[in-house]
């Protein structure tokens, strides 16, 4: 459990209120620093030969085409490396690890998702067959609305699950206790969720907790590898990555939206997190589709 605290926790621009969320890109440079997110994640690659990818403790080299399921909190990442392609397709889906609630998954249709799910803890990847059968209908996903959207990539992981010819990449697992989707830290990330557009003290936090500001201190930094500060930043970024690629607003505006009151501040803290400015972030995933 160590190894985590060397990368970086991503928070995805994904709300509690969506469902699943969609960048589908093509670029020329192919750089995902390792990292990890407690949100499930399907990536698709084609044109990416010679890229390379970090899965837990597994590396390799992909092929032209390749398609994996990364389960909660386990560590990954892409580099460009031997590829030399200008055209690297990829298309990412992400979505809640509580999405598919066990009542659902406990149904015998489900079983084939909910075994796919168990093993995802090691990532999984897919054979070069059924990437291929997948393809025009990953390209399509982001195309579709509403519950079109949704039925579909419920209908791939059906696939994908009874897809013959899979191989789990990485020997390392994932303790899920000691992360924050549980206990006092879902109570924490649920009242920021709330109030993060607003000025959150850490006294007021740290009732939320139920705990001295001291003791949260020592709580958020061992729970999230960050401070307090940091921490409501990322949530804050996370809002703000998803409405510069979704809402027609400008880059100031979305700065004391997203609970900035200082356009400085906020470009350089966006910057710091996601290792591009607000005006790149824009153009970088102008893929994206959410579904609320």
């Amino acid at each position: 459990m160590s190894n985590l605290k060397k990368f970086y926790r991503e928070i995805p621009p994904l709300s509690p209120l969506d469902s699943f969320l969609v960048f589908d890109r093509v670029k020329d440079t192919f750089d995902f620093p390792v990292h990890y997110h407690p949100e499930f994640e399907i990536n698709f690659i084609i044109n990416g030969k010679g890229v390379k990818r970090v899965v837990g403790d597994n590396i390799e080299e992909i092929d032209t085409i390749e398609l994996v399921l990364i389960g909660p909190n386990l560590y990954h990442g892409w580099e460009l490396n031997k590829c030399t392609s200008k055209k690297i397709h990829e298309i990412t889906i992400q979505f809640h690890n509580d999405l598919f609630h066990d009542s659902l998954l406990s149904r015998r249709i489900m079983s084939p998702i909910k075994d796919m799910f168990n093993r995802s803890i090691h990532g999984i990847l897919f054979s070069k067959k059924i990437a291929e059968e997948l393809t025009p209908r990953l390209i399509k996903i982001s195309k579709l609305d509403g519950m079109d959207y949704f039925l579909e990539i419920t209908s791939i992981l059906y696939d994908l699950a009874n897809s013959r010819n899979q191989r789990l990449l990485s020997t390392y697992t994932v303790d899920y206790a000691t992360f924050d989707d549980y206990d006092k830290m879902k109570l924490v990330y649920e009242y920021v969720q709330k109030n993060f557009a607003e000025k959150i003290s850490l006294e007021e936090v740290s009732n939320v907790a139920s705990m001295t500001s001291i003791s949260f201190n020592r709580f958020i930094k061992k729970r999230t590898g960050k401070t307090f500060v940091n921490y409501i930043n990322d949530i804050r970024i996370g809002y703000a990555a998803r409405w510069l690629v979704e809402k027609d607003l400008s880059i100031s505006e979305i700065a004391f939206k997203s609970g900035f009151n200082n356009i400085a501040n906020f470009n350089r803290s966006f910057k710091s997190i996601k290792n591009r400015t607000p005006s790149q972030y824009r153009e970088d995933f102008s893929g994206l589709k959410r579904i609320l």
